[in-house]
């Protein structure tokens, strides 16, 4: 559904150029919520302003539902109405809600419809099912300042949907909000995102919004994308930066000799009392560094970091066992443990979980 290839965008900045998109891939799937996340100035919000040519690429192509829109940028008046019309299908969704004081909330999702010609008595038909499919719909003729910041932000919801889109785009939509309203219009999305089969674009720095609610993440360092691919694809990857950061673990070997490794648990493993087992089966005591389990995609998954005793050497055997029960299983390298800050070991004994 949406497609980037080698975006490029550079900024001119007090005599010099900075470059906040360096040759950008993306590929988002028809139906999916593909999350783009990473600190302030990796270029999160240059790419999706420049996915609905809010920003002009400096190069690079952008392709939504099969329509270049970087051939129409720049290419004419027809090209420019062509232009707006692939725009309308493309809804957006601001951080600071963006909305007209001076309208109503039912005058504020009229608004594209306004731009778009669409008569009077179908604009208010429209704007009024909108708000109902929001939550909103006793809050018609309210205004902005009467509403709570979750509230603004459900219109700007019901506005961005009034041109029918089959994208939307969502720009830290969640950032300005409390841990409570955001989980309610993270859900909100899920719901349109399946009820409508929109296809979802978010922009975060919030690790908790790609687990809640994407199929799919990239993330962004310096203008460039580092890290690419379904939430379990990453997650079963050794070394991905993302799972890590997804589910982190913390702790360090209490002294020489012994192999810490982290287990990633997803699927039927996440139920299994597979470390009580390998205890069991290899007379061990294993000690848990640290731990973190969520639900993704409806999946419990969980990482866990443990210590065995003794060097990896004399530990292939007990690792292969925790691969053999569809764990991932990485070896913590001697850099990784000088990093991570020192726990309490919780020592798992013989018979516990």
């Amino acid at each position: 559904m949406i497609t980037t290839t080698g975006l490029t965008k550079v900024y001119p900045s007090r005599g010099r150029e900075v470059t906040a998109l360096d040759g950008v891939d993306l590929h988002v799937r028809e139906g999916e919520v593909y999350g783009v996340i990473g600190q302030s100035g990796a270029g999160k919000s240059s790419l999706i302003r420049c996915v609905n040519l809010l920003e002009r690429p400096t190069a690079g192509t952008v392709t939504v539902d099969g329509q270049d829109l970087t051939a129409l940028a720049g290419r004419g008046r027809r090209a420019g109405k062509e232009l707006r019309e692939a725009r309308s299908r493309i809804g957006m969704v601001f951080q600071h809600f963006n909305l007209l004081s001076s309208r109503t909330v039912k005058d504020n999702v009229e608004l594209p419809l306004e731009i778009l010609g669409i008569s009077g008595q179908a604009r208010s038909r429209k704007a009024l099912e909108l708000l109902d499919l929001v939550g909103l719909a006793d809050k018609a003729k309210a205004y902005p300042a009467q509403l709570s910041g979750g509230q603004k932000q459900r219109v700007g919801i019901a506005r961005a949907l009034a041109g029918d889109p089959k994208v939307l785009l969502s720009d830290e939509a969640t950032s300005a909000l409390d841990p409570e309203t955001t989980r309610s219009i993270l859900q909100l999305l899920r719901d349109l995102n399946q009820q409508l089969g929109l296809t979802v674009l978010l922009i975060t720095h919030e690790m908790d919004v790609v687990k809640t609610i994407c199929d799919s993440a990239a993330l962004m360092k310096k203008g460039r994308i580092v890290e690419s691919g379904t939430v379990s694809e990453l997650l079963a990857t050794p070394g991905s930066e993302l799972a890590h950061e997804l589910f982190p673990v913390g702790g360090q070997a209490s002294g020489p000799g012994r192999t810490v490794i982290d287990v990633t648990f997803h699927g039927e493993a996440a139920t299994q009392p597979v470390i009580s087992q390998l205890s069991r089966t290899y007379n061990i005591d294993i000690s848990i560094l640290g731990a973190a389990m969520d639900t993704v995609g409806g999946n419990q998954i969980g990482r866990m970091r443990i210590e065995l005793p003794g060097r990896y050497e004399e530990n292939v055997v007990p690792v292969g066992f925790l691969r053999e029960q569809g764990l991932q299983v990485e070896v913590v390298d001697e850099d990784v443990l000088a990093e991570t800050p020192v726990e309490t070991p919780l020592l798992v004994k013989e018979g516990a979980k």
